[in-house]
């Protein structure tokens, strides 16, 4: 499905022996504690690359976490990698990016939809139980959509889009992918 642009299997590891740490020492986070995630990469995730699907933004490392990979983090999500999008997110398809276009997992010949189509792909394959994805104008809802996973878009404000790419400050949105309602809701629960 060519769904991630980057994998941190040592991160996501790590993360993971620091989960079952905190659980054997009875630490329990909520529901996403442990959760395994993927983020789109528009959005910044401290020591890694954000290249937004274009090599324009090669070599772009982001110095910190945006407030929302602050409060995945808190709530003791597991980050798997950054995903696959149309290039700056600017697109419906995610056929347009410098990694390769994303394929639908139920029919590798058609579009996943975009922008957020890597993040809808992952989830709709398992390769995570949620992704972060963005939306101006139907880049969560379009993949979900055409994926067959949950997609919200939140209104205006309600989770900060610091730390995100813009595609337009006045118009973006940043919410879940999810294989269910109720990993939808716990996963908006912790963004706004």
């Amino acid at each position: 499905t060519n769904a991630f642009i980057l994998v941190d299997a040592e991160g996501a590891r790590a993360a993971a022996r620091a989960v079952d740490d905190e659980r054997r020492r009875g630490v329990d986070r909520g529901p996403l504690h442990g959760m395994p995630i993927s983020i789109k990469d528009l959005i910044d995730v401290a020591g890694q690359p954000t290249t937004a699907g274009s090599r324009v933004r090669s070599g772009h490392v982001a110095e910190k976490d945006a407030p929302v990979i602050e409060r995945l983090r808190e709530a003791g999500v597991v980050l798997i990698g950054k995903t696959n999008l149309h290039e700056f997110a600017l697109g419906t398809t995610s056929e347009e990016t410098a990694f390769g276009a994303v394929h639908n997992p139920h029919d590798l010949s058609r579009s996943a939809g975009g922008s957020s189509g890597g993040s809808a792909a992952a989830v709709a394959t398992g390769m995570g139980v949620a992704s972060i994805g963005s939306d101006t104008g139907g880049s969560i809802r379009i993949p979900a959509a055409a994926c067959g996973v949950v997609g919200l878009k939140p209104s205006v404000g309600e989770v900060p889009t610091e730390g995100v790419v813009p595609l337009s400050k006045t118009f973006d949105h940043v919410g879940p992918l999810t294989r269910s309602v109720t990993d939808a809701a716990n996963l908006w629960a912790i963004l706004t």
